[in-house]
C-alpha cells in the first residue's frame, strides 16, 4: 500500500544467489549464506559490463528461476538494480552463480510484469518510472480495489476482519525491521488477504501485479514513514470492521497514493 543449469528432477544442487524476500517476515537484509556452484554464463554481450557487487545465498536447483526471480524482485524493491541501468543475464548470472538461462528467464518475467525492458544485444534495462506513471497506477489500483472493499465491509462480518490483525502486525514488524524488501513483502500479504475475501482469484492476481509494479522503483522511506504506512493496515481493518464506507475509502486512496 501507503508494495542455471538443469539438473535431473528432484536433485538439489547448491547455487549462489542474494538475499531475497520472504512471507511474513522472511526477508532478509544483508543476511546471506553461500555455496558452491558449478556452470558457467552465456548469453548476452558484456561488453566490459562490471560484475554486479553483491553477496550470495544459497537455493536449490530445482526452483532456480523461481528463487532468482525473487532475488532480482527484492533487488529491484531495495534499488540495488538501478532504474536506467543495463544488466545483462550473463553478468548477473557470474553473480548468483548459475548460467544466464534462469536468470533471463527471470527478467523476461520481470519485463511482463513492467519492470524491466529488453535492450537487443545488451540485456535488460530497469525502468525509470516518474510521479506521473506512480500517480497513475496508484488511481488504478484504487479504482479496483476501493468498490472491493467497499462491498466487503458490508458483507464480511467483523470477526473475519479480526482474523487479519496478525497480518496488520506483520506489516509492522516488518516496518520496524527498516527493510524495505521485508516490509513490501508483508505489506503485499495483507492486501492479498484483504482482496481474497472477496473469493476471486483473477482480481488477487491483477491487484497484486499492480501492487509489485508500484513497488518500484523504490520511493526512499525511512523507518518511521514505513510504521505509519503500516498503521494504516489496522486502521482500514477498524474501518472495514465498522461497515464506516467513508472511512474506508479516504484511508485507501490516501494509502496508495503514498506508496
Amino acid at each position: 500500500m501507503k508494495q542455471g543449469a538443469q539438473g535431473s528432477p528432484g536433485t538439489p544442487v547448491a547455487t549462489r544467489v542474494p538475499a531475497q524476500a520472504r512471507p511474513a517476515g522472511g526477508a532478509e537484509c544483508g543476511r546471506e549464506r553461500d555455496a558452491a556452484v558449478p556452470g558457467a554464463a552465456r548469453g548476452e554481450h558484456t561488453h566490459g559490463e562490471r560484475p554486479v557487487p553483491g553477496p550470495r545465498a544459497a537455493v536449490r536447483r530445482s526452483s532456480v528461476r523461481g528463487q532468482i526471480l525473487d532475488a532480482l524482485r527484492t533487488a529491484l524493491v531495495t534499488g540495488e538494480l538501478k532504474p536506467g541501468e543495463v544488466y545483462s543475464a550473463p553478468v548477473l548470472g557470474e553473480r548468483f552463480g548459475v548460467s544466464a538461462t534462469p536468470v533471463r528467464e527471470a527478467m523476461q518475467q520481470l519485463a511482463q510484469e513492467g519492470a524491466v525492458e529488453v535492450v537487443p544485444n545488451r540485456g535488460f534495462r530497469v525502468v525509470e518510472r516518474g510521479a506521473r506513471e506512480l500517480a497513475e497506477l496508484a488511481e488504478v489500483r484504487a479504482l479496483i480495489e476501493v468498490p472491493v472493499l467497499l462491498r466487503l465491509a458490508r458483507t464480511v462480518p467483523a470477526e473475519r476482519w479480526a482474523e487479519l490483525r496478525p497480518l496488520a502486525e506483520e506489516t509492522l514488524r516488518a516496518a520496524a525491521s527498516g527493510c524495505p524488501a521485508t516490509y513490501a513483502e508483508s505489506d503485499r500479504a495483507f492486501h492479498r488477504a484483504l482482496l481474497a475475501l472477496a473469493g476471486n482469484e483473477q482480481l488477487v492476481r491483477i491487484a497484486e501485479d499492480l501492487h509489485r509494479r508500484a513497488q518500484w522503483p523504490p520511493v526512499r522511506r525511512g523507518r518511521a514513514e514505513l510504521l505509519a504506512d503500516a498503521a494504516e493496515h489496522a486502521a482500514l481493518l477498524d474501518a472495514l470492521a465498522a461497515g464506516d464506507a467513508d472511512v474506508v475509502r479516504g484511508l485507501v486512496r490516501e494509502h496508495f497514493a503514498g506508496a
